[in-house]
C-alpha cells in the first residue's frame, strides 16, 4: 500500500507530459531538450568533473519522457576554456547556451542569447580550485568502500546499490553517520566524496537552511507577509501570502495541475520573476497544501528582496551557512537573473548534504556558533496546517515528516526527497543521518528510502 501511495508523486509527471506536449510546439520542447542538455552537461563537467561517457549515461538517460527522445538525439558542443556549453537544434538553426561561474555552477541563457551575451553573466565569486575534501567535522570516518564489520548494515548497503529497494533504482553513494561518525560511507565506481550530484528537490530543504540563516541574521520573519514586489497593489490578494505559507507548500498560487513541473525554468531558460511571481491565487494562503517547485522559488525571492543588491544575496548562502559548514562542494546555481533556482538546481555531495544533516542534529550550533535560529529544527518538523494525503509522509517547512504515519521509523525522522532517488533523512532522536544519491529511472519503481533507513536502523540496532 505505501509503495501505491508514495508512487502517486510520480504520476502528475506522466499526466502533464500529455498536457505540455498539447499547449508547447516543437520548436519549444525542442528549446527545453536543448537546455537540458546544454545545463547538465556544464554542470556535470564544471561541478562534478565528470566524463562526457558519463554524463550521457547518468544525467540525460532515464529522464523526463517529454524531452528524453531528443535529449539522446543531441550533442554538446563543450568549451573547456570559457567554462560553457553550447547545444543547437531545430537543425543547427538555433542553439542553448550555459555558462558556468565559480560557486554558482552553471546558468541557462535564455532563448534567443548569442555566444556574446555569455560574459554578462554577474561573477560575484573568484575562480579557485576546490580542494579535496578535509572529512570534518567527523572525529572518526569509516574508510570509504569498505565493511563496516557489522554484517547486517554490510548487507543492507549491499542491497542499497542493487536493484532490492526499487527496481528502477541506480545508486551512486550511500552514507551513514552520527554527529562525530562516518559509519559507511560507499560510492559507485567513478564516483568519490568530491563528486557532486543535482539534488532535484532535496534542494527545498536546503533553500529552507538559507531562510532559516535569514530569520537569524537578517530579521526576516515567516510569518510576515512575503515581500514580493509584484504583489504590493492594495487590490492583490497575493499580499497576503507569507514566507511560512510558501515553506509549507500552501501559498495557494496557480501552480498547474502539477506544480513539480516548471519546465520554462528549469530547462526553458526563463527567469523565476517571469514564472513563479506572476501565478494567480486558486485558493485561500495556508489553507490547501499543493507540492509546487514555485513556492520554494518564491520563498528565497522573498528572502532576496531584504538585500539591497544582488551580489550580497548571492554571497550570503555561502557566508552565513555553506562556508560555515564546509560545504565546499555544493553550487547553489540560479537563473540569468541572478534569482537561486533552489528548488532543485543544487549540486551538491553526499558528505556535504551529510553536514547539513549534522548541523540539523545540533540544533543549528556548529563549533559553538549558532547558524541557524534555536527552535529552527523543531519549525520545520512541525506539521503544517494543511498536510499531503494520507499515507504519504507529512510535511513540515520544506522538509517531509516520517511522523506516526510511519511506525517503522522514529517518530522524529524528517527527510529531504528529490527526483531520481536523492534522500537526506536525519533523525535526531538516533543521532543518525542517512544519505543516499542515485539516478533512478523514471517511470520505474524508485528506490524506497523508509525500507532502507528502517534496515539501517534494525542493523545498527542489532
Amino acid at each position: 500500500m505505501r509503495r501505491r501511495i508514495l508512487s502517486s508523486f510520480v504520476l502528475p509527471l506522466t499526466l502533464f507530459v500529455g498536457a505540455a506536449q498539447g499547449q508547447e510546439d516543437e520548436t519549444t520542447i525542442n528549446s527545453y531538450a536543448a537546455g537540458y542538455v546544454a545545463g547538465y552537461t556544464c554542470s556535470a563537467i564544471f561541478n562534478a568533473n565528470k566524463s562526457e561517457d558519463a554524463i550521457r549515461e547518468h544525467e540525460l538517460s532515464g529522464i523526463y519522457p517529454l524531452v528524453a527522445d531528443k535529449v539522446a538525439a543531441m550533442k554538446a558542443d563543450i568549451d573547456r576554456e570559457n567554462k560553457l556549453v553550447r547545444v543547437a537544434y531545430d537543425d543547427g538553426q538555433r542553439e542553448r547556451i550555459s555558462v558556468w561561474r565559480a560557486r554558482l555552477g552553471c546558468v541557462d541563457l535564455p532563448v534567443g542569447a548569442t555566444l556574446a551575451d555569455a560574459d554578462k553573466v554577474s561573477r560575484p565569486f573568484a575562480e579557485a580550485a576546490l580542494a579535496k575534501d578535509n572529512g570534518e567535522p567527523w572525529q572518526i570516518r569509516q574508510p570509504v568502500n569498505e565493511v563496516t564489520g557489522n554484517l547486517d548494515l554490510d548487507d543492507v548497503i549491499i542491497k542499497g546499490f542493487s536493484k532490492h529497494y526499487g527496481s528502477g533504482a541506480r545508486t551512486t553513494a550511500i552514507l551513514i553517520a552520527t554527529s562525530d561518525k562516518i559509519i559507511a560511507e560507499h560510492y559507485l565506481d567513478g564516483f568519490s566524496p568530491e563528486t557532486s550530484q543535482r539534488t532535484w528537490s532535496v534542494a527545498k530543504s536546503i533553500a529552507a537552511s538559507v531562510v532559516g540563516a535569514a530569520v537569524l541574521h537578517r530579521d526576516v520573519k515567516v510569518n510576515a507577509p512575503a515581500t514580493i514586489a509584484n504583489w504590493q497593489s492594495s487590490l492583490d490578494p497575493r499580499r497576503h501570502i507569507t514566507l511560512e505559507h510558501l515553506l509549507h507548500m500552501a501559498s495557494g498560487l496557480d501552480s498547474n495541475a502539477a506544480g513539480n513541473r516548471t519546465d520554462r525554468v528549469y530547462m526553458g531558460g526563463g527567469r523565476v520573476v517571469d514564472t513563479a511571481v506572476t501565478t494567480a491565487l486558486e485558493v485561500q494562503p495556508g489553507s490547501r497544501w499543493k507540492y509546487a517547485n514555485n513556492d520554494t522559488m518564491l520563498a528565497m525571492r522573498a528572502v532576496r528582496e531584504s538585500f539591497g543588491n544582488s551580489e550580497d544575496f548571492l554571497k550570503f548562502p555561502y557566508e552565513a551557512l555553506l562556508d560555515k559548514i564546509g560545504m565546499q562542494h555544493t553550487f547553489l546555481e540560479t537563473d540569468w537573473n541572478d534569482d537561486f533556482i533552489m528548488s532543485s538546481q543544487v549540486w551538491t555531495t553526499a558528505r556535504d548534504l551529510a553536514r547539513l544533516g549534522v548541523l540539523h542534529l545540533q540544533n543549528g550550533i556548529w563549533q559553538g556558533e549558532r547558524l541557524l535560529p534555536e527552535n529552527w529544527l523543531a519549525y520545520i518538523s512541525k506539521p503544517a496546517p494543511a498536510q499531503p494525503n494520507e499515507g504519504a509522509p507529512g510535511y513540515g517547512a520544506q522538509w517531509w515528516l516520517y511522523n506516526e504515519r510511519f511506525p517503522e521509523l522514529p517518530n522524529d525522522t524528517i527527510a529531504a526527497r528529490g527526483n531520481r532517488g536523492q534522500y537526506l533523512v536525519i533523525i535526531p532522536s538516533k543521532d543518525l543521518v542517512v544519505v543516499r544519491r542515485g539516478y533512478d529511472m523514471a517511470g520505474q519503481q524508485g528506490f524506497s528510502e523508509h525500507d532502507f533507513v528502517r534496515d539501517v536502523l534494525a542493523a545498527l540496532e542489532k
